[in-house]
């Protein structure tokens, strides 16, 4: 479900971004918008994204080999880490640097009503594209809240749509805004200054991506409920007397290891013990489907 949810609102995304990055590039032609130029390159930046993002879920997908022997799960969070420096290069640092050429130099914005025309029809369009990843989100999210779901995802597609979406609508409202004031004032300084707030927004919510990606790509255990589960349903099996310790991580978005050492009797017979262990592995599996890799040890409790 969260790598079909993800597909879909990266799909949905691409489409919506593809398209308003030409009428703000046709708008920037016409209108000579620094802050419209600002907002083309951010929907460029966007496309480019979620390209990377489906070309990272294809890849993903091949299967495990003698290389790669826990799979190519993790390939997902490479080209999420990709998207944040796209974001940050592209977006963000360019979007500053045409913003202060504009602030020092500026030039009166003609033709005005193009680029709102353009930039109130993107924002119509910016929200049915993050209407579709919320949706997605409420999905897979349960009683997190939208930032916890974020930090906590281990899907990297949704939480990089939601940022994105989010982050293009309050750049189009400051597009908005230093055009407005820019035709309001006559001076296009104002223009300059919405193109610079759009690139800080970029490179904020780049940092933040940066910051969860490279988490991911370090290794991240399991969300506390799921080690919960993982936990209650090795000691629900008949030969686990308890759970010693437990060790969990994700290889995968979608792909839990579990290590785990067991304290089983010691009356228990080696064949006992070997049927044991592939019930309890049944349980997990019942109880945590993305458990994949799982590796139980068992030994004696010395606790007593």
């Amino acid at each position: 479900m969260s790598t079909e949810g993800g597909t879909k609102a990266v799909v949905a995304a691409l489409l919506a971004n593809t398209g308003i990055a030409i009428s703000k590039f046709v708008a920037f032609a016409i209108t000579g918008s620094t802050s419209m130029l600002s907002e083309a390159i951010h929907s460029v930046a966007d496309a480019l994204n979620q390209v990377l993002l489906l070309i990272g879920g294809k890849r993903s997908r091949r299967v495990a080999d003698d290389k790669y022997q826990f799979g190519y799960g993790r390939v997902r969070y490479v080209y999420g880490f990709m998207v944040a420096i796209v974001l940050f290069m592209v977006g963000g640092i360019y979007s500053l640097y045409e913003g202060w050429h504009k602030w020092s130099h500026p030039e009166p914005v003609t033709d005005h009503w193009v680029a709102i025309g353009v930039l109130s029809i993107a924002i119509v369009l910016e929200i049915l594209s993050f209407r579709t990843a919320i949706i997605e989100t409420n999905k897979v999210r349960g009683k997190r809240s939208f930032a916890k779901f974020i930090k906590d995802a281990r899907q990297p597609e949704l939480p990089v749509i939601l940022l994105e979406d989010f982050g293009a609508l309050i750049g189009l409202v400051f597009a908005l805004i230093g055009v407005s004031a820019a035709v309001i004032t006559g001076d296009g300084r104002w223009d300059g200054m919405g193109a610079m707030a759009i690139g800080s927004l970029l490179i904020v919510i780049a940092v933040i991506l940066v910051r969860e990606m490279s988490g991911m790509l370090v290794g991240e255990g399991a969300l506390p409920e799921e080690y919960d589960a993982v936990q209650a349903a090795l000691e629900s099996a008949p030969l686990v007397e308890r759970v010693i310790h437990l060790r969990t991580l994700h290889v995968g978005p979608d792909a839990l290891l579990v290590g785990a050492k067991i304290a089983i009797a010691k009356t228990d017979s080696a064949e006992e013990i070997a049927k044991g262990i592939d019930e309890a592995e049944r349980l997990l599996r019942i109880a945590v489907p993305s458990a994949k890799y799982v590796f139980l040890e068992p030994d004696l409790d010395r606790s007593k």
